[in-house]
């Protein structure tokens, strides 16, 4: 609606400890010593799936799971098919998240997510984040992945929300900078592993306590 501020999040890797949560597994079925390479293997394989045709995000961690194992020439046991989508409801937020977010609803703005998830995927993981977003857009909500555009169609068809009072927020340039400069929408990055830029984002932040600042410089209250 007219007048209202919206912050959009992205959720796994901005809010809730997304690296963190993989790496556990990764060193539970492969143990610690090629967590690091492993992890970035991941990194590559998931996008390149999703990209494929739309799968749930369940699928697409177990996938991923299992396409690791089998470059690594490891056969995983019953258990372990689906350590990662298990797994995904236990990954905890990062520390300043519950905080930032409160602040930032004192502050007036509305919040919603837009996460490459499922629903049910999803729901487990709100309670750790400590605020109540008015909007909750996923993957299955869309039939696509971030970075193409359905999140932020989908968002801007609900909430009727004005451009001029809206910044979303994310943690990677992939998934969130670059879509999100394509549409024209101001974006706060959270650059929690110190990376370089590129694309640039109208601001960049080293975690989640910067947002409030940042964003407030992009559109006024």
């Amino acid at each position: 609606m007219h007048g209202e501020r919206w912050l959009t999040f992205d959720c796994y890797g901005t809010l809730i400890d997304w690296n963190g949560g993989i790496s556990g597994v990764l060193e539970a079925v492969f143990g610690g010593d090629d967590v690091p390479r492993l992890l970035a293997r991941y990194h590559e394989l998931e996008p390149q799936i999703e990209a494929e045709r739309y799968r749930s995000y369940r699928q697409v961690l177990d996938l991923c799971l299992a396409g690791l194992a089998m470059e690594e020439g490891r056969a995983l046991a019953d258990g372990e098919t689906t350590a990662l989508s298990g797994s995904l409801e236990r990954w905890p937020a990062f520390p300043e998240v519950p905080d930032t977010l409160g602040r930032l609803q004192e502050d007036g703005w509305r919040l919603a997510i837009l996460s490459n998830c499922d629903r049910d995927l999803i729901a487990g993981s709100l309670p750790r984040l400590g605020a109540r977003f008015d909007r909750v857009i996923t993957a299955e909500d869309v039939g696509s992945y971030k970075p193409d555009h359905g999140h932020w169609q989908r968002f801007a068809e609900l909430t009727g929300a004005d451009a001029a009072g809206h910044v979303h927020v994310g943690a990677s340039l992939f998934h969130d900078v670059a879509p999100a400069g394509e549409l024209g929408i101001p974006c706060v990055w959270v650059n929690r592993l110190g990376e370089p830029a590129g694309p640039v984002p109208d601001r960049e932040v080293p975690d989640l306590a910067g947002v409030p600042e940042a964003a407030g410089r992009l559109v006024a209250g």
